[in-house]
């Protein structure tokens, strides 16, 4: 078993986030079958741009005027959906969606997927 706090993990720094990779391929805790980690979408990483990937769930631990826009194109994505402490988000595989925030705004997440290959978009179409 390995016990381990968000605290002890290393902040990594992408556009429009801040994650900290607990277990899967990289994190402090390997694995080879899930991933979880920590995300903060704030001001301090800037915009995001809307994104897609494998299948993910999201639970929201804190959040202030932060919010998410998703859809099936890129550049239609549907109104901004307020977020808040104890909401789960599961996102389909490859659907297009955006974080973003008001004016001194914020997310906290913890993300979860059920693998650890075959996340980012590249790889999903590579190995169809």
């Amino acid at each position: 078993m390995n016990i381990f706090a968000q605290k002890d993990l290393k902040k990594e720094n992408l556009p429009g986030r801040s994650i900290w990779k607990a277990v899967g391929k990289d994190g402090y805790s390997p694995s080879e079958k899930i991933t979880l980690g920590f995300a903060r979408y704030s001001a301090e990483s800037g915009p995001m741009e809307p994104h897609q990937h494998g299948e993910e769930i999201l639970y929201i631990t804190n959040a202030r005027d932060g919010w998410i826009r998703y859809g099936k194109e890129k550049d239609s994505l549907k109104e901004k959906v307020y977020l808040k402490a104890g909401l789960v988000l599961h996102i389909p595989e490859l659907e297009w969606h955006v974080f973003g925030y008001d004016k001194d705004g914020f997310v906290d997440a913890i993300f979860f997927y059920g693998q650890v290959d075959n996340i980012r978009p590249e790889e999903i179409v590579k190995n169809r």
